[in-house]
């Protein structure tokens, strides 16, 4: 995959992995756009990262998405790289009775559901490009679960088998789907609501290193990039999925 020249949109892209990426994919002369839902967190990346563009939106809203895309390629009719980026991620145990149904889903909606809407939104446009590629972030726990994050490793798992369909479906497009399944990274991901002793004996990649293996990853066009501890969990998923399981179940009350 060419990494220069393009006109990329990240979703998330304020923070986290997403800004790395914004940041990383900037210095090699790409037209960088991001997503937050957080005016201020906005605000602040375009500080910290002049020259990005920037848009307020929910992937977690169906008609955010909507108008996201009016918006982004009327400005940016070149658009030719979506990243999938965007998620939340919380510690819920379900035998809490303080969970809503409403909102037990949240991660759902905004990082699988969220994943697949803007695909489907802008497939039509990607389609019409000479080079375009898509790159849905999931997750290492997409292999093997958190426990104390159930929602959000299914999320990801969702994630993970959305993109082999997606790929297969895409095969005699222009369009290179890739997966980026990042290990647990010290973002504010895992420091908002997963505590130090959740993942305590978990050591967490940096993300700027983390983006640095993933664009590698993408100019070798390795379709599933699996950086760092990443790579294991994939692998004892299915040599010894209930030993790793247990590894990670011991925070679990």
């Amino acid at each position: 995959m060419k990494l220069s020249g393009n006109t990329v949109l990240i979703t998330g892209g304020t923070s986290g992995i997403g800004f790395e990426f914004a940041a990383q994919l900037l210095k090699r002369d790409n037209t960088i756009i991001v997503t937050g839902r957080d005016e201020s967190r906005i605000e602040q990346a375009k500080k910290n990262l002049p020259g990005i563009h920037a848009f307020q939106t929910d992937v977690g809203d169906s008609e955010a998405i909507s108008s996201l895309f009016n918006a982004v390629v009327e400005k940016f009719p070149a658009l030719n790289v979506l990243i999938n980026n965007a998620g939340i991620m919380r510690k819920i145990s379900l035998l809490d009775d303080g969970h809503r149904l409403e909102d037990i889903t949240r991660e759902i909606e905004t990082n699988l559901m969220g994943t697949v809407r803007m695909v489907k939104e802008f497939l039509p446009h990607l389609k019409s490009q000479e080079f375009a590629a898509i790159v849905n972030v999931s997750s290492g726990l997409a292999f093997v679960p958190l426990p104390i994050a159930p929602i959000y490793c299914a999320s990801k798992a969702g994630v993970h088998s959305f993109t082999q369909s997606l790929r297969v479906q895409l095969k005699d497009t222009r369009i290179s789907v890739f997966e980026l399944a990042p290990p647990i990274t010290r973002t504010s991901l895992f420091t908002r609501d997963i505590l130090p002793d959740d993942v305590k004996g978990i050591r967490m990649m940096d993300p700027s290193k983390m983006v640095i293996e993933a664009i590698r990853g993408l100019e070798r066009d390795h379709l599933e990039i699996r950086p760092g501890m990443s790579n294991v969990l994939n692998l004892m998923s299915r040599i010894a999925p209930q030993f790793i399981l247990k590894r990670l179940s011991k925070h679990v009350e």
